[in-house]
């Protein structure tokens, strides 16, 4: 595979680097999921710092392979990941820079590549990797205002924005907690389409309308009873329903209805 073929050049190239402590991958590496399809999730441990300098973060990239262009993560809220884009064969990868110390905190248990000193496996085993879980009460604090926000666009015919916004509910509310009602990382929507029941996975199905103002309305109306089913599904007695909310909003929600008929 051209991801374990890149990752050995990666590694013979940085073994010789003074600064560079180890080099451990991540992603669907660790569960032999690797296709054609997949992309290199890299983590490089340094002694000094490297993230934060898009300079230096540049330069390494540059080293393992035919670079062609690279961009840091903030918009998935990881500025210490450089994305790139490598030719020859084309290849996304993902370098994350890390110290040794942010080495302790981590989502899952990477496979090391390269380890001087044998520090990145002392790491491992006096640490543990830790899955961020959605807060529960964060997306009910938040669901029955997003419902109205929907409701708004729909009525005034902003109909692009109210579909965009039935995706942004997919990837933060509906994908993670569909995957932990089936047992699994709660990892947006990704590979919904193979690790949810055939029940829930037609029950999203059910949240993407077609561009028109009354499909939209249908796929808000399933959003809500999806959320309704998995909050009776998951969440527990310390969860505090906002009933109020819910319940005003969803007046207005038939008023936006009848005045759309």
């Amino acid at each position: 595979m051209v991801q374990v073929e890149f990752a050995g050049r990666a590694k013979r190239e940085l073994e010789p680097d003074i600064n560079v402590i180890g080099l451990a991958v991540a992603g669907s590496w660790l569960t032999n999921e690797i296709d054609e399809f997949s992309d290199l999730d890299l983590i490089l441990v340094t002694k000094n710092k490297v993230s934060g300098d898009l300079g230096k973060m540049l330069g390494y990239a540059r080293r393992l392979g035919d670079f062609l262009s690279g961009f840091t993560g903030e918009h998935v809220g990881e500025p210490r990941v450089l994305i790139c884009l490598y030719d020859n064969p084309l290849l996304h990868v993902d370098i994350k820079f890390v110290t040794l110390e942010e080495f302790h905190s981590r989502i899952e248990m990477p496979v090391i590549l390269l380890d001087k000193d044998q520090q990145l496996q002392t790491v491992l085993n006096s640490s543990e990797a830790k899955f961020p879980y959605p807060d529960y009460q964060w997306i009910e604090n938040r669901f029955w205002i997003w419902i109205h926000y929907a409701l708004l666009k729909i009525g005034r015919g902003e109909l692009l924005e109210a579909f965009d916004f039935l995706g942004f509910l997919r990837m933060v509310v509906f994908g993670p907690l569909l995957h932990i009602k089936n047992g699994n990382l709660p990892r947006g929507v990704r590979k919904v389409e193979t690790e949810l029941s055939n029940e829930d996975f037609q029950d999203l199905r059910l949240t993407i309308p077609n561009y028109n103002r009354s499909e939209l309305l249908t796929s808000l109306k399933e959003a809500v009873l999806l959320y309704r089913r998995l909050r009776i599904s998951l969440f527990d007695e310390t969860i505090e329903f906002q009933n109020i909310t819910e319940q005003k909003v969803m007046v207005y929600f038939d008023e936006i209805e009848r005045r759309l008929e």
